[in-house]
Formats: C-alpha cells, structure tokens, sequence
C-alpha cells in the first residue's frame, strides 16, 4: 500500500505542476477569455494524463507489475487514479461550460480566426477544421466515461458487467484522446507538459487497443482441464484440479490467475491453491460462493470440462529475509497459505511460522486438511472460529507469537480485520515494511 500510495500522490503532483509552468510561460494575454482558455486546457492536459496512466497500468505488463508489488496493487492505483481522472474531467467539462458562455467563445474565436484566414501553419488550419468531430466525440466520451466508471465502481453489479465495462471504457478513452490532440494549444506538445502528455497518450491508445481487441494477458494465457473436485457445500467452497497445458510457465506459492470456466461469464480472479509441480502440471483454485456467478460453480462446473488460465500474477509470495513469520488468514483469504504449505511440504524452509486462521464456522473436513498440510510443512496451526475462540486481534496475536516483533506479517482476508491487525501492530512498533497484505480486489 506505501509504495502505491506514494506512487499515486507523486503523479498527482507532478503533472499539475508540469501543466502549470506550461500554460504560466505561454506568452497570452490575462484577459478573462485567456484565462479560462488556460484553465481549460490545464483540466483537460490533467484529466487525459491521469486517463492514460491509468489505461497503462491494466495491460498487465509484469515489469510494471513487479514495480508496483503485484497487480493487486497496481488495480487499486488504477481505481485511484480512475477516480481522480473522473473528477478531473467534471473539472474541465465544469470550466468549458463557463467558457462557452463568455461574450468570446473560444469556438467563435476559433471559426473568426480560420474564416479570417490568420491561420496560416497547415498543422494548426487541418486541426481546426476537426475541431467539431472532436467537440463530438468528447461528448460521447465524456458522458460514456461517467456512466461506465460509475458502474465499474458499484459493488453489486455482477462482475462480468465490470469487465465489459471496462473495455467500453477504452473505447471513450480513444474518443477522449482524440479530442485532447485536436483541442490542445498546439504550442503546449513542445513544453514538458505537452511532451509528457504525448509519451502518455501513446502508451494509453496502446492499452486501450490491446483491451478492444482483447489482447490484455494473451501471452498468459494456457488451457486446462478439470481432473477432479472436492465440494464443500455446507460452506459453499469447491475445489478444483485442473491440469494445464504446456504455456503454463509455472507459478510462485501466493499468486493468483484469471480464471474463465465459462466463455459466456469471462474470467474471475482466484488465488493458486497448490504448488507448481512440472512433472503433473495440475494446479489447484479453492472458490467461495459469495453471493454472485461464485455461488453457481459447485454445481456448474464437471470433471472434464475445458477451462481457461491467465496468470500468474501478485508478489504476495513469502519473500523475506526474517527468521520468523506470521501468516493471517480470514475465510477463504487461506488459499495462499495452503499452496504455501504444500510447497514447504516439499521443500522444506528455515523460518518459524505461525499461521493463523480466522473461519466463520467450524468444519471438521477442512480443519482436518489444514492440520494436515500445516503438520507436512512444520507449520504451527491457530484455528480461530467465530462463537467458538476469542476472536484474533493484533493484543492477541503478540501474546500468543512473544517474538512477534522480529517476524514479518502476511495477511489475506477481509480488509477491515487486516487494517485492524496492521494498526495495533504497527502503534506498538512493528514496522508497517514487514506487513504485507493483499489486496484481493480487483474492482
């Protein structure tokens, strides 16, 4: 979260500040009409870059990724600066309206100026002549863009809506950029605000493109079938074994794929259940029910069954240094641990750990498989279940671990309880650098 959170404030000093000195040396006059030509051009120069960094960040690149510490961070910087783009264009559409309504429009100026004949570079005459199919797409862009981002960010809306949404979302981008290179001062594209913004727009149509067209992850992608399943109906969990074939590169304990068991639904995240074994080339996804397309697969999904696999992605893999390490796991946030343990089981670690397990329920049948695989890896198992423990707060956990200090923190699971751990930790001295924490959200 620290390295995104600042990622995402230095771009949002940044570009205003680059926008500023460019529209500050441009030698126009302070009249009203200028001034707000400027604040239009500053709004729309911000809310285009922030559009475009945050087109850049779903490609799903892992040198990008590997930077941002997993794509689960990277999406939430994409939700942020999604936010921050929206604001900004209600800014600039807020702004062209004011200016629209002055006694010289800027679009009167503009039609004077190329009737007049003053315009005399081809460049600058070809980009006037485009200026009322760019002011129309900007609209369709614009207006598209609220409404999608909007859906994009309601929670209950099944997930396959996000996901078309967020293709749509390109096509108004394109729209958007279109506009922005038609409607930008011409002289801004030779200042660092124009020069950053072009490096920006570029890398954005690109991504937008790769969306369109469906090509985001293409190269991740591999093909399996399910091999067996292990339902666990009272709890609403299935397991499922799927064998790959062989574009399936491999993957770390900890990270997660995109998952498509039906074409017609899309694909859904997962975390990777089961360490990677070259020889069988099967791997493991656990899902929970959770009120949604989830709740359909115990019965939906037949061994046989051909499915689709895009990954791995996330860095929440187990790295450090530390001689000790406590794992939290809430509800079916477990999976990591369990593809964890499995490959411990195998190779065996130096590290003492501790893993702690917070369930709503009891359920002898996974309890017993949890004891199990911790047991193969050495692992000390705490069992926290609802009504029945003490429920796991950051007080309980440093009298249970005495050296909790020392150790570094995992945790996967609902993000309140994670924040909850994280603060009592952290108020009495653990470094915020050794929780980690993934943010399994991808909306």
């Amino acid at each position: 979260m620290k390295k995104i959170s600042v990622v995402f404030f230095v771009i949002l000093i940044v570009l205003p500040l680059l926008s500023v000195v460019t529209y500050l040396v441009l030698p126009d006059s302070w009249a009203p009409i200028d001034i707000w030509e400027r604040l239009a051009q500053f709004t729309g120069t911000i809310a285009i870059s922030l559009m475009s960094v945050a087109m850049i960040l779903v490609t799903r690149f892992r040198w990008l990724e590997q930077r941002l510490d997993g794509l689960d961070k990277a999406y939430r910087l994409h939700k942020w600066l999604g936010i921050a783009a929206l604001l900004a264009s209600i800014g600039h559409w807020l702004v062209t309206r004011i200016l629209e309504n002055l006694e010289e429009s800027r679009e009167l100026h503009k039609n004077i100026v190329l009737e007049t004949g003053l315009v005399n570079a081809p460049i600058e005459a070809f980009l006037g002549r485009l200026h009322f199919p760019a002011m129309v797409l900007a609209h369709i862009g614009f207006y598209s863009a609220v409404i999608l981002i909007i859906v994009a960010l309601t929670k209950n809306i099944p997930y396959r809506f996000f996901a078309y949404s967020h293709r749509v979302i390109a096509l108004s981008y394109l729209f958007l950029v279109f506009h922005s290179v038609v409607l930008m001062d011409i002289r801004t594209w030779t200042q660092p605000a124009g020069v950053v913004t072009a490096l920006l727009l570029t890398g954005g149509v690109v991504a937008g493109a790769f969306s369109l067209f469906g090509q985001i992850g293409r190269s991740n992608r591999a093909t399996g079938q399910i091999r067996s399943l292990l339902p666990f109906p009272d709890i609403r969990v299935i397991e499922a074994n799927i064998e790959l074939d062989n574009k399936w590169k491999g993957h770390r304990s900890g990270q997660f794929a995109f998952v498509t068991f039906d074409r017609r639904e899309g694909k859904h995240p997962y975390t990777i259940a089961s360490a990677w074994d070259p020889e069988r080339r099967n791997i493991t996804f656990i899902t929970r029910g959770l009120g949604d397309y989830t709740d359909t697969l115990p019965e939906g999904l037949e061994i046989g069954d051909t499915v689709l696999v895009e990954g791995p992605y996330g860095c929440f893999t187990f790295d450090d240094v530390k001689e000790r390490q406590i794992w939290i796991a809430g509800g079916i946030g477990i999976t990591p641990f369990i593809a964890r343990m499995k490959q411990l089981a195998t190779m065996p670690g130096t590290q003492e750990i501790d893993l702690f397990f917070a369930a709503s329920q009891e359920h002898q049948e996974v309890e017993k498989l949890l004891e199990a695989d911790a047991a193969a890896a050495k692992v000390n198992l705490h069992l926290v279940i609802d009504g029945r423990d003490n429920p796991l707060t950051g007080q309980r956990l440093r009298k249970i671990v005495p050296d909790w200090q020392s150790a570094s923190v995992w945790f996967c699971g609902p993000a309140l309880f994670g924040k909850a751990v994280r603060n009592d930790l952290v108020a009495n001295g653990f470094r915020v650098d050794d929780f980690h924490q993934e943010l399994f959200n991808m909306r």
